[in-house]
């Protein structure tokens, strides 16, 4: 599996350039089964990262650009009274996708983001009292800018523990904008790409990343991780069992994309930055703790 996954990495890679670590932390969320939260600044490639992934895995893929006044029924569709027929038709929403990029989520209303993180959470949205699933796998990519406060609705802590993972794109290097200005449009690089996945296969490779076994001492290591943060005073709130959950999904994942059917204390350590940088504030001031910081202090818990 390594050898597909480094494939689809370097195909990815070619448009989303100088970028190959959240290529892969952004498709190990997707095989995990988890949806990602993308903070950064404005034409950094979050649209072409969503759209890039989709065509190569061969999912289907939609986008959602957030206002003040949108309202849940624009994500999960509607239905219609259709006079030809005398009967009321469900229009389905962008939300019945594979992929779906949701930009600038914290423009949206509360009530609104609590629609369709709740579809998330579920896989189904129920509409006058029916219930329709949605489509398999089903991914979203969140977006928000950290710099931008005017006019936004920030999530609230217990609807970011939805995202398993979040990522910053951040500025591509030297190198890689140079090549980036050269080529300019990316469009036929993209038209061109060959899907190097279909769904059935992404079904597969979840399936079976379910399967990778964890040792009782990985399984104590993780729990040591999660009570740390609960007894540690630099914590305002220590992390959840559902954040737990959500380590292990990641770390099986990173495991099998990397040839193994057993989990690793590299495995956590890898994906944990990505896992619990959104779920952990300071006690001091309420502020997010910079990666280094937070993998120094969690270096503190002896590894099996």
């Amino acid at each position: 599996m390594k050898k597909q996954f480094d494939t689809i990495v370097a195909q990815i890679g070619k448009i989303v350039l100088g970028k190959d670590e959240q290529i892969r932390l952004a498709l190990t969320c997707l095989f995990a089964g988890g949806h990602l939260l993308i903070e950064d600044l404005p034409g950094i490639g979050k649209t072409t990262l969503a759209k890039v992934l989709s065509r190569c895995l061969g999912l289907n893929f939609r986008r959602i650009q957030f206002t003040s006044d949108m309202l849940p029924g624009d994500i999960l569709g509607t239905s219609i009274f259709e006079q030809k027929t005398g009967s009321f038709v469900f229009h389905p929403g962008p939300i019945f996708t594979q992929v779906l990029l949701t930009d600038e989520i914290n423009r949206a209303t509360p009530k609104t983001q609590s629609a369709l993180l709740e579809a998330m959470e579920e896989r189904q949205v129920t509409i006058e009292g029916e219930t329709r699933p949605l489509e398999k796998p089903f991914f979203v990519i969140a977006t928000q800018n950290p710099l931008e406060q005017s006019g936004t609705f920030p999530l609230p802590e217990s609807q970011l523990d939805r995202f398993l993972m979040r990522i910053q794109l951040g500025y591509p290097d030297r190198a890689s904008e140079r090549i980036l200005l050269e080529q300019g449009d990316s469009t036929p690089l993209f038209e061109k790409m060959a899907p190097s996945l279909k769904t059935g296969d992404v079904l597969k490779i979840q399936q079976a990343i379910t399967g990778v076994h964890l040792s009782e001492a990985l399984l104590e290591y993780a729990q040591d991780l999660l009570d740390y943060t609960r007894t540690a005073s630099q914590f305002s709130v220590g992390l959840s069992p559902r954040a737990g959950l959500a380590l292990l999904r990641a770390a099986r994942a990173w495991a099998y994309l990397n040839d193994r059917d057993h989990g690793l204390p590299e495995d956590l350590q890898t994906v944990m930055p990505w896992i619990v940088g959104h779920r952990l504030r300071s006690a001091e001031n309420a502020a997010e703790f910079p990666t280094d910081t937070l993998m120094a202090m969690f270096r503190e818990v002896p590894v099996p």
